[in-house]
């Protein structure tokens, strides 16, 4: 019953489509349930051989696969079940089994490419028995070639040089097959659907390497290639697959470069540099802006002093012929340059020569209005200090290097900060038109610095700067002179005290100053046998005494001699006063030096003491006089009146308008011309007199002064009937108050002076009353002053003084 088990199985998966091995039937078959009654066998487990089950069947689930039966199956009496992947593992419920009848079935479709296998136990139960008996049951998924070769990149890139030879390795294609690699389905092949004519590459199709296949790569013919690749499983015939492969061909410098043309013609202007003359064209198949391509120039022959240089421009790659050294027209007219051309990147050895690698060029000189030339520049001459005016320095000449055109030059100063000098302006001759001060800020280290021009007749002139620098000489024009001060003391003992020091000073600057040489005066033969004097340095020497001599003050003579060519001599007189020295050679106060400081005044000294005693007697005189001139003026105008009216407009000098002649002022008429106030007595018809002055402008009667106290008595009363009361001293007779009071305040010739002065008018129409005291109709009588008990204890010593009591 086993054999036939196994029988109806295999036909059950011939029928599936599944194809397993048949096992051979065994001999005799085995009933694990036998085992207790006949103990002398042996129970045997079944070994089921593996499931082959194809991927993406078409059969609608679920699918009949096998069927597991039992040689000793009775009904109801086995209860199968299945457990692993694909059951109640990863990936689920892929299977199922029938418990009762042991049918195998398939619930989903099958992917290789997922799960290629599937394996667990195989569980059975003999009910009768409870035992369980597993078995291993594998399901294997056969390959289908659903799946399509892929190349890992969309785009391949290679490049190689040009003139490549054949078998050189370019790039590689690569691509993969999910299918099993066991089978056909993923035996990949490579080849080239489409490269173009003529064919230059060829590909590998089991790696997929690309190489070149023969000669004749040229960048300048092709410089890019593209290539259609394909791969196809089923070893060839199966499902494919495209690419692309993208060569770029890299240049090499297999190309020359050469000139468009076999001669250019240029024009150059003289006297500049810098400029560019013209441009020679080149041609180049190489890549532009490699090494390959970049052109080079060389002047072979033609410019001997390098006046010319090419440059490269590196946008055109041509030739940029230029002008580094002036030319000169005068000099030579034309040039017949040859130029060659070639690449940074050397040649390649096979590659074809160049047929117009060279060129000539003819370069014709313009002549141009050059400007003058000094042919000394800068110019250095010398003159001496203290040249007079017209004095001529240099002639400062330029020459004119347009020899075929006769062209005058004329001269000019540009630049003389001291206005020093004058130029002739036809010839260039320079002369001093003053003195130049020594003293000059423009002078430094003993040159003066002037700028000449000089220009053309052209048009538009051409002008040429020329440096005049002169040095200004020393002259040896001043005489040294003892430092100040020329004076001094010595010992009366030879021995005793350092001696006397003296410097010199000169104001000439060396070579015409120091050294200096000192010597006494020989006129003077006493000096040469009482006093030495040694040299110490060339500025210095000491004074000695030979002999003792009297103390006091002693002029002596001396010449002083400078090193200037020629030398300069000055006599010089030194006072020197002989003293008794202590000790420590300083002279002791006593007779002997006073006497000697009197002896030693000179005329001079009592010329000046004399005049100034003259002018300060003088200054005294002038004092006394004024003051007594004064005194008198000041009892004339007491008895006159005054002379002027010393007052004046008052002016605003903080004001920010128009200065003294825009002030806002006071007008001082006012007060000149004032108004008299009205007059509380009747008017005698009078003239109105000022009262803010101690007279009248008005002229007055001439009155004579009283000789006896009778007329004095009459001529005070004749002011009686005025009406006008004026407080006065008392008058000697038997009127006090007399009828020419009035007249006497009035009159400007007799004291007192105690008229009422209007220091300030302030116009009609004033609403505030009169400040005047005198004019005022109350007095102090009248006033109450108990107010100021309110003041506080400050004020109560006035309320004490003025307060009613």
């Amino acid at each position: 019953m086993g054999s036939a088990l196994l029988f109806a199985l295999g036909l059950l998966a011939q029928s599936l489509g599944v194809s397993r091995a048949v096992p051979e039937p065994e001999p005799s078959m085995l009933y694990p349930w036998r085992r207790a009654s006949a103990p002398g066998r042996v129970r045997r487990a079944w070994v089921i051989p593996p499931i082959s089950v194809s991927e993406n069947h078409k059969r609608l689930p679920p699918t009949h696969l096998c069927r597991i039966k039992s040689d000793k199956q009775q009904l109801g009496s086995v209860i199968y079940s299945i457990q692993g992947p694909g059951v109640d593992e990863e990936p689920r419920n892929v299977f199922s089994i029938d418990k009762f009848t042991g049918r195998v079935y398939l619930n989903a479709t099958l992917d290789r490419e997922k799960t290629d296998r599937f394996r667990g136990p195989l569980p059975w139960t003999w009910v009768a028995l409870p035992w369980r008996t597993p078995t291993d049951l594998e399901i294997v998924v056969v390959d289908q070639n659903d799946n399509r070769p892929a190349f890992l990149q969309d785009v391949f890139r290679g490049r190689i040089p040009e003139g490549t030879i054949p078998g050189t390795f370019v790039t590689r294609a690569e691509a993969t097959d999910a299918d099993d690699p066991e089978t056909d389905n993923a035996a990949l092949r490579f080849s080239i659907l489409e490269q173009g004519s003529p064919e230059f590459f060829s590909i590998d199709e089991y790696t997929g390497e690309i190489r070149t296949v023969q000669v004749g790569l040229d960048r300048e013919v092709v410089a890019v290639y593209n290539l259609t690749l394909q791969v196809a499983d089923m070893s060839g015939d199966g499902l494919t697959a495209t690419a692309s492969a993208i060569i770029n061909i890299d240049d090499i410098n297999d190309n020359a470069p050469e000139f468009t043309k076999d001669e250019f013609f240029m024009e150059a202007a003289e006297a500049v540099s810098g400029v560019d003359v013209g441009r020679l064209q080149v041609e180049d198949k190489d890549l532009p802006g490699s090494p390959n391509w970049v052109a080079r120039f060389t002047i072979l022959d033609g410019d001997p002093d390098g006046q010319f240089k090419i440059f490269t421009d590196p946008k055109t790659n041509e030739g940029v012929l230029s002008v580094v050294k002036p030319l000169d027209y005068e000099g030579r007219e034309q040039y017949e340059l040859r130029v060659s051309v070639q690449n940074e990147a050397p040649l390649q050895t096979a590659a074809p020569r160049a047929r117009r690698g060279q060129t000539r060029v003819s370069v014709w000189v313009q002549d141009t209005n050059e400007a003058p030339v000094f042919p000394e520049n800068p110019l250095r001459t010398r003159i001496a200090e203290g040249a007079p005016p017209g004095t001529s320095v240099v002639t400062f000449s330029a020459r004119d290097p347009d020899t075929e055109q006769l062209q005058r030059v004329s001269y000019a100063k540009d630049y003389d900060p001291e206005d020093w000098l004058q130029v002739d302006g036809a010839t260039g001759r320079i002369q001093t038109q003053r003195v130049l001060s020594p003293a000059s800020p423009f002078l430094k280290d003993g040159w003066y610095r002037a700028i000449i021009l000089a220009l053309d007749n052209a048009v538009p002139p051409s002008t040429a700067t020329g440096t005049l620098s002169i040095e200004i000489l020393e002259v040896n024009d001043h005489a040294p002179a003892l430092a100040p001060p020329p004076s001094g003391s010595l010992c009366s003992e030879p021995d005793q005290g350092p001696g006397l020091l003296l410097g010199a000073t000169d104001e000439d600057l060396p070579p015409h100053g120091a050294p200096f040489h000192f010597q006494l005066n020989p006129r003077v033969p006493d000096l040469g046998r009482n006093w030495s004097l040694s040299q110490i340095n060339v500025s210095h020497a000491r004074l000695r005494l030979r002999h003792q001599v009297s103390e006091g003050l002693h002029r002596l003579s001396l010449l002083l001699q400078d090193s200037g060519e020629p030398p300069q001599q000055r006599e010089q007189t030194l006072n020197v006063t002989v003293c008794r020295c202590g000790s420590d050679g300083t002279c002791l106060p006593g007779a002997a030096a006073l006497r000697g400081g009197g002896v030693g005044v000179s005329l001079g000294a009592l010329v000046i003491v004399l005049a100034s005693t003259v002018v300060l007697l003088v200054l005294i005189l002038l004092a006394a006089l004024r003051t007594r001139f004064r005194g008198r003026s000041r009892d004339k105008s007491l008895l006159h009146g005054l002379q002027e009216d010393v007052r004046d407009n008052i002016l605003n000098y903080d004001e920010q308008g128009g200065g003294e002649e825009d002030q806002d002022a006071y007008d001082i008429n006012q007060l000149r011309h004032p108004v008299e106030p009205r007059a509380t007595s009747r008017s005698l018809g009078r003239p109105p007199l000022r009262r803010d002055a101690p007279f009248s402008s008005v002229p007055q009667p001439h009155r004579g002064l009283r000789t006896s106290p009778s007329d004095i008595a009459n001529f005070i009363s004749e002011s009686q009937d005025n009406g006008v009361l004026v407080e006065t001293l008392p008058l000697e007779g038997p009127d006090g108050y007399g009828k020419g009071l009035e007249a006497a305040d009035s009159d400007p010739s007799v004291p007192p002076y105690d008229t009422a002065l209007i220091y300030d008018y302030e116009g009609d129409g004033s609403v505030a009353g009169t400040l005047s005291s005198i004019l005022s109709s109350l007095g102090d009588e009248d006033q109450d002053y108990d107010y100021l008990q309110d003041w506080g204890p400050r004020f109560a010593r006035l309320a004490d003084m003025y307060g009613h009591q």
